[in-house]
């Protein structure tokens, strides 16, 4: 008997799927936790999850790599609040959209093709797009603070890549998480206050954890085993678009042309920049931010 398995593109496209179905869960909750409440659930649970998945030991472990774990801790907190913050005033599809700079910044820098920044730019020609009259869902505090998570996040993928070769799999991510739901947690509880003792809503934030770190974690590893780097790098280009698509059906947000033709621009430059190098910086450590 034949033993079946799935192709390893629909595993890349099903870990998009999932992070952006927990961005949307959780921006339906924020009425009642707010967003640093999110945060603090999101971190709590994916911190569990990946305690139990990876079982890490730090102990005996040099200064150096608690320091690099911390480092990452900290970013992962704020890296969540000002996107969730931005998520709270933008729309899924422009949130990812803008955040998407920080690692198309990233992967250029690390690379020293002249094209790269080209594509950089071309990138930066749909952010401007979008503060320049992209209509009323476009809110410029909420512009600024999906900025302010992709600077976080080309700064959570260079600390990344460095516990990368530090720890194995999970072992470092999940400490951090840990540290960074500690940290989250007095702007959780002033934000959150009674609701956290309701089982529906801490069960949201259960399925925010999951589909937003662990299973899609776990499909984009295997994938990774099966796919080159570029062909990996160009399917994580679809990752605004499959962000829009999922506020459209799932929070009924609708974008306007002129956000549609940003998100294209950031797309094409996403899957530009996508080489082998700077695809390995770029999405190895991303399921996370969101």
């Amino acid at each position: 008997m034949r033993r079946f398995t799935v192709p390893a593109v629909a595993l890349v496209l099903g870990a998009a799927v999932s992070v952006q179905g927990g961005a949307a869960i959780a921006k339906s909750l924020f009425p009642t936790l707010g967003p640093p409440g999110v945060v603090f659930l999101r971190l709590a649970f994916g911190s569990l999850t990946l305690w139990v998945i990876g079982r890490p030991q730090l102990r005996g472990r040099p200064r150096r790599d608690l320091e690099l774990v911390a480092a990452l801790g900290l970013t992962l907190v704020f890296m969540n609040l000002s996107f969730y913050e931005s998520l709270d005033r933008l729309p899924l599809g422009i949130a990812v959209t803008v955040e998407f700079i920080g690692p198309l910044a990233v992967a250029a820098a690390a690379s020293r093709r002249l094209i790269d920044g080209l594509w950089v730019l071309l990138a930066g020609g749909g952010i401007a797009l979008l503060a320049d009259g992209g209509g009323k869902a476009v809110h410029p505090t909420g512009l600024a603070l999906a900025a302010l998570a992709g600077v976080f996040w080309g700064l959570y993928i260079v600390i990344g890549k460095r516990v990368g070769q530090r720890f194995v799999g999970s072992t470092a991510l999940a400490p951090a998480m840990a540290l960074g739901a500690v940290v989250a947690l007095p702007w959780g509880i002033a934000s959150g206050g009674h609701h956290f003792a309701n089982p529906q809503l801490l069960g949201a934030g259960i399925g925010v954890s999951l589909l937003s770190s662990a299973l899609p974690w776990s499909l984009e590893i295997e994938a990774m085993r099966r796919l080159r780097m570029t062909v990996f790098g160009v399917l994580m280009s679809l990752e605004p678009a499959i962000a829009a698509l999922s506020g459209f059906v799932l929070l009924h947000e609708h974008l306007r042309p002129r956000a549609w033709v940003a998100l294209v621009m950031v797309m094409v430059a996403s899957a530009g920049v996508s080489d082998r190098k700077s695809t390995r910086l770029n999405s190895s450590h991303r399921c996370i931010s969101y």
